[in-house]
């Protein structure tokens, strides 16, 4: 029998590092990756990531010094309330013994609940009329297209800038002639008008989709029932943060009621001028504790309208 020549196999030689797997390989550029990427790396990505690192806490530093800078006159206002009245003058940073005897004090001579319910009560109407003639001239302005509305719409914003040292005599003698000083409609109504509801409004309602209104149009649906039924549901963000806005000014209002009123006990800012700084000088006990017990009712509507306040804002922010 002839023998079958077969070929033996060559024998296997050491292994290459040029013959390493491809899922080795693989792994390595994934891990080198991801080392760039978390700015473990000596490349420009490790160098941008340790860059937006140090962009980010320097950031966050400069917010949290502002917030504390902002936040500071605040908690300095409570402290002081909380000294004993012969140590009002104390200047260490936090308050001991802490003592309630400025509080009593004012609730004493002043009957600071009438005084926060009237000046609540002339906040609240003003902050409504302003927002409900905002709400309808803004829809005016943008719902409808006639002749002269740029120049018409110019001249009411152009009130905004007008000092109110202007308009403050002509109010004044037209309220005297209606027999409406020293009391709290006098107030009211020269102040139910302002241009700032009209001109945040309006930005929101010429962003609102058309579409919208255009269905609501063929449904049948009047202007009003527009307004009320389609508009209104869907700005509740921008009108919190407008009321909140418009509230504040009012509330912090004391040149004007100052001017109409001449009763003390007619709301909180008149009532602690008159009480707390005479010609001894101001009692800052007595000042800080009042003007703590009048920031109550503020800390309390703007934590109830916080979540619609802070969506209005960025949404405006990013309009």
């Amino acid at each position: 029998m002839a023998a079958a020549d077969t070929a033996m196999p060559a024998p296997a030689g050491p292994p290459s590092t040029h013959d390493a797997p491809a899922s080795r390989r693989l792994s390595a550029r994934a891990a080198t990756g991801r080392r760039d990427r978390s700015g473990g790396g000596d490349g420009p990505a490790g160098e941008s990531g340790w860059r937006d690192r140090v962009r980010a806490v320097v950031g966050h530093g400069v917010l949290a010094g502002l917030s504390l800078f902002c936040i500071f006159p605040i908690y300095w206002m409570y402290a002081t309330s909380l000294r004993r009245p012969d140590e009002v003058y104390n200047v260490t940073l936090f308050p001991w013994p802490l003592s309630i005897g400025n509080y009593t004090h004012v609730t004493d001579v002043l009957p600071m609940g009438q005084l926060i319910l009237n000046t609540f009560l002339v906040a609240l109407a003003v902050a409504v009329g302003q927002m409900l003639v905002g709400l309808l001239a803004a829809y005016a302005f943008t719902a409808w297209k006639f002749r002269g509305q740029t120049l018409l719409y110019l001249a009411f914003v152009g009130t905004w800038l007008v000092p109110f040292q202007v308009t403050m005599l002509p109010n004044y003698t037209l309220l005297y002639r209606l027999g409406l000083l020293n009391v709290l409609p006098g107030v009211i109504i020269p102040n139910l008008v302002s241009a700032l509801g009209v001109l945040l409004l309006r930005q929101h309602m010429a962003s609102f989709p058309r579409d919208l209104i255009d269905a609501a149009r063929i449904d049948g649906r009047s202007a009003w029932s527009i307004l009320w039924t389609v508009i209104v549901p869907n700005l509740r963000a921008p009108l919190a943060a407008l009321a909140i806005v418009l509230f504040i000014n009012a509330w912090n209002d004391y040149f004007w009621p100052a001017l109409v009123l001449q009763r003390a006990e007619s709301v909180v800012q008149l009532g602690l001028r008159g009480l707390f700084v005479g010609v001894e000088g101001p009692d800052w006990g007595g000042l800080m504790a009042g003007s703590g017990l009048a920031c109550l009712p503020i800390f309390a509507i703007y934590l109830m309208l916080q979540r619609h306040v802070v969506s209005a804002f960025v949404r405006s922010g990013l309009k």
